[in-house]
């Protein structure tokens, strides 16, 4: 699709909303555009004192064009700033939306975290049920996921209150897996192309939580939760496992610790041994991560376990004293259909781990969109998915606790959090919500000071990859003192 600026140059207004309503389009921004092919056109201009936005799409031939204005005289800055923004984005919705089979469920909302701007609007006095009609209203979400919004904030309300201001949460990466999904998007090297790494990231890894530890009591910061992911931690041997867990309750204070997670994720790295390894260590909460309990669907996504290494898993994890499980799904993979997902779906919730969580696949930006009568029953497949999941885990007494969103899942759906009553991942939701403080040690590890007072955000980041990870083992304490000690 061709789209030009004309009168301003929010060119990350116009992709954003675009790619929200055609996920799959190859943008490309020019002068002028011509008489053939998809095109979107974002005007702007201002006359006494009120900004008019203008917008015209052409999409299979088709031509919608919506108009807006705002009140902008004497507004500053950056409230100025917002105001447009919101004005070019609004009216390219309202010109692509008719072009489209359905509007999307999220409405014009763009953003990853809705949780968090429905938990604002009740901060600033807004009721519940005022800030749902809100998104409905002037966002256009649907009911559906105006519900699940809406007690996603509850929930991090609820566990705000339980957060004090010297409290953080920690997260640790493992980016090594035993082979790479072909959905994967994270940091992860495979124990085949980079095992021999595995010893070397440790002991900086060791390291760094050893200098990290020394800056946490130096600040006077109390650690409330511990998330230990990846990639798939279990990939380490139990000896190494066990090295790191008892480097970081050697180094930290855990008398404080409400929550300690470790994601086992892939059933063929877990064994007993790992297992007791962790309930030794204190750790409360696992990962058990099928994605799916079709083994055709498990085979042409790269895993290299089947249905029943997961049954295997989790009652092992049940003997070790686990009592609390969570399990992953992804809506959208390759070769699955509505019904193979929902007996997926069926099975987790015969298993009854505490948590489910279920994500939707994300797809490629910029694939072939020559078929959109294939893109389209993907969406309405995934959609389906969603859809009977949700019936499925509230029957069975589970509720939405926390919910993201991420750019390019097949339909622009959400990933959703179910848990049993009182079971919430508590880094969970305040790693989305951005709650609190988290320092991550680990390669790809992006640490964030909260101002709980101001909710004003520092970030500061590690090296991406094992390898840069372990050349900068000496100055990777660096960004955390800043974060720390941010008057320094």
């Amino acid at each position: 699709m061709i789209y030009t600026l004309e009168g301003h140059d929010l060119k990350h207004a116009v992709e954003e909303m675009l790619f929200h309503l055609l996920p799959t389009a190859n943008l490309t921004r020019a002068d002028t555009v011509g008489e053939d092919g998809d095109w979107c056109r974002s005007l702007l201009s201002e006359q006494g004192g009120e900004a008019v936005g203008l917008a015209v799409a052409c999409i299979d031939g088709v031509t919608h064009e919506s108009e807006r204005r705002a009140r902008v005289a004497g507004l500053a800055p950056l409230d100025y700033k917002r105001a447009v923004t919101e004005l070019v984005k609004m009216t390219v919705y309202d010109a692509v939306v008719p072009t489209l089979a359905q509007p999307p469920v999220w409405g014009s909302l763009t953003g990853v975290r809705p949780a968090k701007l429905a938990r604002g609007l009740i901060e600033r006095g807004m009721s519940r049920g005022e800030a749902a009609a809100y998104l409905r209203e002037h966002f256009y979400v649907s009911p559906e996921r105006t519900a699940l919004t809406i007690r996603a904030a509850a929930t991090a309300m609820e566990l705000d209150k339980d957060i004090g201001p010297d409290d953080i949460s920690l997260y640790v990466g493992i980016p090594f897996c035993p082979s790479r999904c072909y959905y994967c998007s994270f940091v992860s090297s495979t124990t085949a192309q980079s095992g021999h790494l595995i010893e070397p990231y440790l002991d900086t890894l060791c390291r760094e939580i050893a200098e990290t530890a020394a800056l946490v009591r130096e600040a006077g910061k109390r650690v409330q939760s511990v998330y230990i992911g990846g990639g798939t931690p279990t990939t380490l041997s139990e000896q190494q496992l066990a090295r790191l867990l008892d480097t970081l309750e050697q180094n930290f204070d855990f008398s404080r610790l409400r929550e300690y997670t470790v994601e086992a994720g892939r059933p063929d790295t877990i064994t007993p041994g790992k297992l007791r390894a962790l309930r030794a260590a204190g750790v409360g909460r696992v990962s058990i991560n099928p994605q799916s309990m079709d083994d055709k669907v498990l085979a042409a996504i790269g895993r290299r376990h089947a249905a029943a290494d997961v049954l295997r898993a989790y009652g092992e994890a049940r003997q070790a004293g686990f009592r609390e499980i969570n399990m992953d799904v992804i809506a959208g993979l390759a070769g699955d259909t509505a019904e193979t997902f929902a007996r997926t779906v069926d099975t987790l919730i015969g298993l009854a781990p505490e948590n489910i969580t279920v994500h939707t696949l994300a797809i490629k930006r910029g694939a072939d969109l020559t078929d959109k009568a294939a893109a389209a029953a993907q969406r309405e497949t995934v959609s389906r998915m969603l859809d009977g999941a949700s019936h499925a885990l509230q029957t069975a007494g589970y509720g939405p606790y926390y919910l993201y969103r991420q750019k390019f899942t097949a339909g622009g759906f959400e990933n959703v959090g179910w848990c049993k009553p009182d079971t919430e991942c508590f880094y969970n939701v305040t790693m989305m919500e951005e709650l609190q403080t988290i320092l991550s040690l680990g390669a790809g590890g992006v640490s964030k000071r909260v101002d709980r007072a101001t909710g004003w955000i520092e970030r500061t980041n590690n090296p991406k990859y094992p390898l840069e990870y372990i050349r900068a083992a000496d100055r990777l304490s660096g960004g955390k003192r800043k974060l720390l000690f941010p008057r320094q």
